[in-house]
């Protein structure tokens, strides 16, 4: 598998990065405000452990193309199984956060046999009314289409007081870059991806799911409440349930080596399961 940056998949140009040469494949799935370059640090640990590791943008995100007209969700789920044939690749551990973590979930529930591991974290299973109303009031953020004040009205709600408090020149220089990153398409690409997942109920359809299931959740994600991944926990057979501590919505930065840990940790014990069977 080659690392090529785009290829055209359902009509528009989808940006992936591949790293690694091992036979087993971790995919990572962006949360809404993510890209493949969010994963920068993540990767070398990943690939050291002898994992392929396939980071794609979602269609409005990253270095992927900009929709022309609204979709939902589910599209997201036929370009990533697109891709994935375009590369050959027959199986892979899924592994998503946030938003990201939405789209795994629907992708397992109807791809599974393309699944050898799901990996979810800091997601919910349904679109609540208080992830509703966040999710308006970021939406209303994203209209003033500046790119500082936009960090500043959401940066409380991901990151942990515990970080926000601990970590000041992060959080401005943060502020600093998004300011001059983001633009005018950035924030209509944005708004698309947000009024994707409306309609997102999977509460009745998570007992579905056949993938060995590894759940991450952070105990002061003031988005992700833990009662919602406990709510998953008890209708996916069989999965495993981790509480990160001390860590908010975006716990892959926030605790990247305890968040690294369990996913490399996960992956080993369904390795070994798979060669005691």
């Amino acid at each position: 598998m080659k690392n090529m940056p785009k290829k055209i998949i359902n009509n528009i140009e989808i940006n992936y990065e591949v790293d690694g040469s091992g036979e087993e494949v971790l995919v990572i799935l962006n949360g809404i405000m993510m890209s493949t370059v969010s994963w920068a640090e993540h990767v070398p640990v990943f690939t050291a452990n002898g994992l392929r590791v396939l980071r794609v943008d979602f269609r409005d995100q990253g270095q992927s193309g900009r929709a022309e007209a609204p979709y939902t969700i589910e599209q997201h789920v036929e370009d990533l199984q697109q891709l994935l044939e375009m590369l050959q690749v027959r199986q892979v551990h899924l592994h998503g956060i946030s938003y990201g973590g939405q789209v795994a979930l629907l992708f397992a529930l109807k791809y599974p046999g393309l699944v050898q591991s799901l990996i979810i974290a800091n997601t919910v299973p349904r679109l609540t009314n208080y992830l509703r109303g966040i999710g308006e009031g970021w939406d209303e953020a994203a209209k003033l289409k500046d790119g500082r004040n936009f960090f500043r009205i959401i940066a409380p709600s991901i990151y942990s007081n515990l970080f926000f408090e601990s970590n000041s020149e992060f959080l401005k220089e943060r502020e600093n870059m998004l300011a001059n990153l983001l633009d005018e398409g950035w924030f209509d690409a944005y708004l698309r991806l947000s009024s994707s997942n409306s309609k997102f109920n999977l509460l009745d359809r998570l007992c579905e799911i056949e993938a060995p299931t590894l759940l991450a959740a952070a105990d002061r994600d003031a988005v992700t409440p833990i009662e919602e991944m406990r709510a998953m926990r008890d209708r996916i057979n069989g999965a495993k349930f981790v509480l990160i501590p001390d860590s908010g919505h975006v716990s892959c930065y926030e605790k990247m080596d305890e968040y690294n840990l369990l996913i490399l940790g996960f992956i080993a014990l369904v390795r070994a399961k798979k060669q005691r069977s």
